[in-house]
């Protein structure tokens, strides 16, 4: 049974690391964690002077430098003056070129989120009128290509080695002190320092090309790194190191001096090693609380302790689980993990669960802030996903416990049998040595009576059999060696655990992608801001306002022929919209005319004129209602003006329907 259901737990454990592999691969690029929530000029809007500057606001505060933000002209030619300054709140803003001509101006934006997120995007405004440009809106992303799929990978194996350095030492000292002694425990806990180390290397040299230009070549720019150096994710990963070295001290103190001492003597020492690996740990937990999710938004000086609280307890159960599953399968055979230190991780792993279900409910109501966030964002469906996982595996930490408990109830006997086995062999051996010292006697006697040469051709026999002997000694423990693993793996009670513990790292794994990817996703609250502002594009083509302003002046050539046209649709989207005409004297006074036209074509589609007669309201006001725009686009809006009964002019300008 032992080799038919093995096999099959690796294959599932193999199906779970692919899918595990194929989420990590899915995740993409970091997806913006500050979104852009309005504009001044809005996307899409057509002005009829040149503004002075470009203002972006987000949803959060971010960081800038000199290329952060440009505003490009139709030739792709930069028109700022590349200081971006802000301007209060998360509003930024850039400084342009004055007497700006007519056209269309492309904004372009890539900045660093307060949780160290690269955001990047563009978008469009016109001048006049709109006009062809040769910049590319489209494709707009950060932390994508080859150095983010690197960088994502960094971060999963940071974790995973940060999981499996505290969790391996947690699993020695609070549940099997005698584990320190064990070869494969000891590797376990250093190849998580060393995995968590080379990730942090490697996040630190990525992280000036990740949120920057993409380009692999700028990983080795040493002004870059300098640069990162300065910011808040970059310290963290220095600091990260510092702790790393500490923690480094640590392992050596608990698999040195530790492992030596008695047990008694241990005792004394646990404590110590106890509090000083703790506040290792914590420390590791917050150089990520404070550089991401937890250090920004709603109550930050609440959040950031809880995600430490929340870390640590991650690691501890699956990096406990991981020391465990190695230990069963790995450990060996004169040293199995005895039924009290599984008992142990039990409850401890119980106690990471609860603490995890309190910090998870905490951070899910701080990052989504409503229900429907759940079905609604990304965040909120990966959250789904990590909260069923970690269902599945607390039902399988069912069954492990299941057979932990009778593991325990069949110690007894089983000690007292191996106690017998260990009796019947030094009984064994007892015998034997007597049986051969009685020969050694006998055969003393009768070389004595022998020659010389005799006694010296016995010599050299003797000289010659010790290789022989240290060669069978060596057999001899291998074969006792496998005849113990054998007697070990048959005990059904631990076979059964090491199957369910098996499943459980299984689901880990996959449990410690979805979170790893989680913490690359934009939060739901910031999502549905974004959606409710009107995102970062929409809030820009569809304001709340909804309407595009066209002046137009006029001059029939008549007598008092001036004047100026204000024309307003609203929203300016496909279908039923709203027309105002505003008819000005060039000193702002508003008067009447004999007659208003307006007619509305899209020349590309060979669309109109589609004529609208605005109805008198007022003194220098007409009004239409229901104007049906077929589709968007680039329309003509033609305004015909009648002073006198012979004096009119049509005049017209362009704008961006949606």
């Amino acid at each position: 049974m032992t080799q038919t259901i093995a096999p099959r737990l690796r294959t599932l454990v193999l199906l779970l690391l692919a899918a595990a592999c194929a989420l990590l691969a899915g995740a993409g690029p970091a997806s913006a964690h500050a979104a852009l929530t309005g504009s001044d000029p809005r996307e899409g809007a057509v002005v009829d002077e040149a503004p002075a500057q470009v203002s972006l606001t987000f949803s959060e505060s971010v960081s800038m430098d000199d290329d952060s933000l440009r505003v490009l002209d139709p030739r792709g030619e930069r028109v700022d003056d590349g200081k971006p300054s802000g301007t209060g709140g998360a509003t930024y803003s850039v400084k342009l070129h004055a007497g700006l001509p007519d056209g269309t101006y492309t904004v372009t934006y890539q900045v660093v989120s307060a949780d160290s997120h690269p955001v990047a995007g563009a978008y469009t405004f016109s001048v006049g009128a709109p006009s062809e440009t040769s910049v590319a809106v489209s494709g707009q992303s950060a932390g994508g290509g080859f150095v983010g799929g690197l960088y994502g990978v960094g971060r999963y194996v940071s974790y995973t080695g940060f999981a499996v350095l505290v969790g391996g030492a947690a699993f020695v000292l609070a549940c099997w002190p005698r584990g320190s002694g064990v070869r494969v425990l000891q590797r376990v806990v250093v190849s998580g320092w060393l995995a968590l180390t080379a990730a942090t290397l490697l996040l630190l040299l990525l992280r000036g090309s990740y949120t920057g230009s993409g380009r692999f070549a700028d990983v080795f720019d040493l002004n870059l790194l300098g640069e990162v150096l300065q910011t808040k994710p970059g310290a963290a990963l220095v600091s990260r190191l510092l702790l790393l070295a500490a923690a480094a001290l640590f392992i050596a103190v608990l698999f040195g001096a530790y492992d030596k001492r008695e047990d008694e003597e241990k005792r004394d020492l646990t404590f110590g090693l106890a509090v000083g690996g703790s506040v290792v740990a914590a420390g590791l937990a917050a150089t990520w609380a404070m550089s991401e999710h937890a250090s920004v938004g709603l109550q930050a000086g609440l959040a950031m302790p809880v995600d430490v609280v929340h870390l640590i307890a991650v690691a501890t159960w699956l990096g406990g689980l991981t020391a465990l599953l190695v230990a069963l399968y790995r450990g060996p055979a004169d040293t199995p993990v005895p039924a009290l230190a599984v008992r142990r991780f039990s409850r401890v792993a119980f106690g990471s669960v609860i603490a995890l279900v309190v910090t998870g409910t905490y951070q899910s109501w701080r990052q989504l802030g409503s229900w429907t966030a759940f079905t609604d964002t990304r965040y909120g469906q990966l959250l789904l996903v990590k909260i069923g996982l970690v269902a599945v595996l607390v039902g399988v930490a069912h069954f492990s416990r299941r057979w932990t408990a009778q593991l325990a109830e069949a110690a007894p006997a089983v000690a007292g049998a191996a106690a017998a086995r260990r009796a019947e062999k030094r009984a064994g051996k007892a015998s034997t040595k007597a049986s051969g010292n009685a020969k050694v006697a006998q055969k003393t006697s009768s070389t004595t009576k022998g020659s010389g040469t005799t006694k010296g051709t016995g010599t050299a026999k003797g000289s010659g059999g010790s290789p022989r002997a240290a060669q069978l000694a060596r057999q001899r423990a291998a074969v006792d060696a496998a005849r113990q693993k054998r007697q070990r793996d048959a005990d059904p009670n631990r076979f059964g655990l090491r199957r369910s513990v098996l499943a459980e790292a299984g689901i880990a794994v996959v449990l410690l992608v979805v979170t790893t990817v989680l913490t690359q996703t934009e939060p739901g609250r910031t999502e549905e801001e974004a959606k409710a502002a009107g995102g970062s594009s929409a809030a820009a083509s569809a304001p709340s306002t909804g309407a595009v302003t066209l002046d137009m002046p006029f001059d029939t050539g008549a007598q008092n022929g001036k004047g100026v046209v204000r024309v307003e649709l609203d929203p300016a989207r496909v279908g039923a919209n709203d027309m105002h005409l505003y008819v000005e004297r060039p000193d702002g006074t508003a008067f009447d005319l004999p007659e208003v036209k307006v007619a509305l074509t899209q020349k590309a589609k060979s669309i109109g004129p589609l004529p609208v007669a605005p109805d008198h309201i007022t003194t220098g006001h007409w009004s239409a209602s229901g104007v049906q725009i077929p589709m968007a686009g680039d329309w003509e809006v033609a305004v015909t003006v009648r002073t006198s009964d012979i004096d009119q002019v049509t005049i017209s300008k362009n704008t961006q329907i949606g």
